[in-house]
């Protein structure tokens, strides 16, 4: 399942390393792809969304309307 989620506070690369990171170090299958321009995280899992919106938030990162 695609999960879309905009990321607002995503600043840079460094951002989207760490954001991939967090996420395929809960979920190792994972395929994440970070658009550091547009500031969406799409994430490629079985892995629910509401755990991939926790890992993306204990990471330090705001997600738009949730």
């Amino acid at each position: 399942m695609a999960i879309k989620l905009k990321v607002p506070n995503i600043k840079g690369d460094d951002c989207a390393k760490k954001i991939t990171k967090s996420i395929q170090t809960m979920e190792s299958d994972a395929k994440v792809d970070v658009n550091v321009d547009t500031k969406i995280v799409t994430v490629e899992t079985a892995a629910s969304e509401e755990s991939i919106k926790q890992i993306v938030q204990s990471a330090g990162y705001t997600i738009e309307g949730y």
